[in-house]
């Protein structure tokens, strides 16, 4: 792990972010957020977040909310209770962000608005993450993130032509809004520089998954053109799909442009190919795309994937196998730039996860450490940002309001442990 005494301060460091939401694509926003060095305090209820359910699990820890909940302090406070919507009013007295993704209407409902924030602090940015926005007919429909996705036409085009829409085997439209949501965030922090005051943050799943449907969009308007599906190709864009291998395996090769093709071309041995009329342009190549796939094909086919990636690597034409997460961790690339880190976890010991994304050279994030359990910061964050004293706290504790993760912890950890 990198020795944070000596690391360069972080772009975000001084903004305090309160963080109401759950399950995915609020805690992403989140997580990127602190990875870039905001004080994200992240709020959660007694039984904890949906995504400590979601996931692998090991030694009963989530192997999921070690990565997404990483650098952020946790605090478990009831806000279906008025005196724990009184403690986050408290604390985002003092705050620069609140993120939440609940269903339009509920901040309201627990006093915690944009119109009551920013009459306490005018300078707040709060983050609004939902299914269908915070206005129009669907508004209070509940958006999950693959139903929005459904939603948004990006479904419609996932998968092979001839079975019906498939998805990606991860939260992909929760992490698209996130990602989304977190660049909105950065912008409402610059605009309050010139300003003085916040603004809100509305970040919806459906259109956040629709912009990447961009070439699509006009393609129906002009021309009537509905998406399919198109398996491994990319519509439009030719060569530009999976090869199958001699040894049974599959390679990707991207040769799109003229020159690249060219270079396939000669390497297959058919030079030829690049003037041929069926071939010589990038549209006539997308016209003919069956034939020029079927003649690609073949010459893999001769080749095992390891020959398939050295010839196509040794020409400068982009390519590669299908990589699984056993070829991630062996790879030497994924390892020579630090693409994983492994933070420690007080229970599972180092828990490895993707490393930050972008690389900033004079103001990088970092990774300081795994997510931690529920609650276990409660005590510490109520005495250091609102002052609380101890009888206060066990008023809190004793009606339920907070919970003390922390001292659940050290109630269950091994004997051992604690006698050390």
């Amino acid at each position: 792990m990198p020795d944070a005494a000596h690391d360069p301060k972080r772009p975000l460091e001084g903004q305090i972010v309160i963080e109401l939401g759950s399950t995915v694509a609020g805690p992403f926003c989140g997580r990127l957020l602190a990875d870039f060095g905001a004080d994200v305090i992240k709020v959660e209820q007694r039984e904890g977040d949906t995504i400590r359910s979601m996931g692998k699990r090991r030694e009963g820890r989530s192997l999921y909310a070690a990565s997404i909940l990483r650098n952020k302090r946790n605090i478990s406070v009831d806000l279906r209770k008025p005196e724990g919507q009184a403690l986050i009013r408290k604390l985002c007295e003092a705050a620069d962000v609140v993120i939440e993704n609940f269903r339009p209407g509920t901040l309201e409902r627990w006093g915690l608005g944009y119109d009551t924030l920013s009459k306490i602090n005018p300078g707040i940015v709060l983050v609004r993450i939902s299914g269908y926005g915070q206005d129009g007919p669907y508004s209070q429909r509940p958006g999950y993130g693959v139903v929005c996705e459904a939603v948004s036409g990006m479904r419609e085009i996932t998968g092979d032509p001839d079975r019906p829409p498939a998805r990606v085997a991860v939260s992909l439209t929760d992490y698209i809004t996130g990602l989304y949501a977190a660049f909105g965030t950065v912008m409402a922090l610059l605009a309050r520089k010139d300003s003085g005051t916040g603004q809100v943050v509305d970040a919806a799943l459906y259109e956040s998954a629709f912009s990447f449907m961009e070439p699509h969009i006009p393609a129906f308007q002009q021309l009537g053109a509905i998406a399919q599906r198109a398996g491994p190709r990319l519509p439009d864009n030719t060569p530009n799909s999976l090869y199958e291998t001699g040894d049974g395996r599959a390679i990707h090769i991207a040769a799109i442009s003229s020159s690249l093709f060219r270079k396939l071309t000669a390497l297959m041995g058919k030079p030829e190919l690049a003037e041929d009329p069926r071939f010589s342009t990038a549209v006539e190549r997308s016209r003919n795309e069956d034939a020029l796939d079927a003649l690609i094909g073949e010459w893999t086919g001769s080749l095992t994937i390891e020959e398939a990636e050295e010839a196509l690597h040794g020409a400068g034409i982009p390519g590669a196998r299908i990589y699984n997460m056993r070829d991630i961790f062996d790879d030497p690339h994924y390892a020579a730039r630090q693409a994983i880190v492994s933070p420690e976890d007080p229970v599972l010991g180092p828990v490895a996860m993707a490393n930050v994304a972008p690389r900033l050279s004079g103001t990088p994030g970092r990774v300081a450490f795994a997510g931690r359990g529920t609650g276990v910061d409660t005590i510490s964050v109520l005495e250091e940002r609102l002052g609380l004293g101890r009888d206060e706290i066990d008023v809190l504790l004793e009606a339920g309001v907070i919970f003390d993760g922390e001292a659940a912890e050290r109630a269950h950890a091994p004997r051992q442990e604690q006698e050390s």
